[in-house]
């Protein structure tokens, strides 16, 4: 399905379920991301955006349905799959080292070794991966004065900002970002916000989970809101308002409505 200016999605789920027990999550959903863009999945609690992000990343597998990347099928059989495509995700726990600075979290799983002998010894080149760490951190605008500083010592929007350089760090197609400004203050999430620009400006597509419209509001080209498991509503940034927002969550808007 082509946007209107004629792109293909780079990401496109057709008919995802998924059930855990009784409890069906999501009921035949769609989801659809092109390429360089910002959007956000949005939807009231139990509404199946995290299911259906964690069958993107290929954290779990769906019952039925279709995952296409770049237009063709795609098992995502686990997040190496998902990374292998270049899709890296930013889950709303982090998944951070504490006790490991910011560059080793950066590199956390894909260390940098020094050349030669102490290489093929297993010595990780350490001051190399400070250098293209601070670099990341420098090209995303995170305020780290300190790349050596304990991922522990630092505040909530440092901490967010280490995890999101470390997947623009990889990722060479797709973030994934689940509520990255969740219990963040005024100034940190506007420094998150950012960074998500900033991202979505090196040509990377950003997929954005957040209960925060304002927010998705300020940084979305698009977005697409889930209720009881399905697909309702998807929205142009600038046709959007809370109150469509929060008819469409509510399931004022009955009907799939498509920008």
């Amino acid at each position: 399905m082509v946007n209107a200016e004629g792109v293909a999605p780079i990401i496109e789920a057709r008919g995802i379920i998924k059930g855990y027990g009784h409890v069906q999550a999501l009921q035949s959903a769609d989801f659809t991301a092109y390429p360089g863009e910002v959007v956000a999945l949005i939807g009231d609690n139990g509404a199946g955006k995290s299911t259906l992000t964690k069958i993107i990343s290929g954290v779990i597998k769906p019952d039925a349905g279709e995952l296409l990347f770049e237009g063709r099928p795609v098992e995502m059989s686990s997040p190496l799959a998902a990374q292998k495509l270049g899709i890296e995700t930013v889950f709303q726990d982090l998944a951070l080292a504490p006790d490991l600075d910011g560059a080793a979290n950066v590199y956390l799983g894909r260390e940098m070794l020094k050349a030669g002998l102490l290489g093929k010894l297993g010595v990780l080149d350490k001051q190399g991966m400070k250098t293209a760490a601070t670099g990341a951190f420098v090209d995303l605008g995170v305020a780290i004065r300190d790349a050596s500083a304990s991922v522990v010592n630092l505040s909530g929007g440092q901490r967010q900002g280490v995890a999101v350089a470390r997947a623009a760090s990889w990722a060479t197609k797709v973030i994934i970002m689940d509520e990255p400004t969740a219990a963040l203050g005024v100034v940190q999430t506007e420094n998150v916000l950012n960074v998500i620009r900033r991202v979505r400006d090196r040509g990377l597509t950003v997929v954005l989970i957040s209960h925060n419209m304002p927010d998705v509001l300020k940084v979305a080209d698009r977005i697409e809101v889930l209720r009881l498991g399905r697909r309702v509503a998807t929205f142009a940034v600038k046709d959007a308002s809370i109150e469509l927002l929060v008819g469409a969550m509510t399931g004022a808007l009955d009907q799939e409505r498509a920008a």
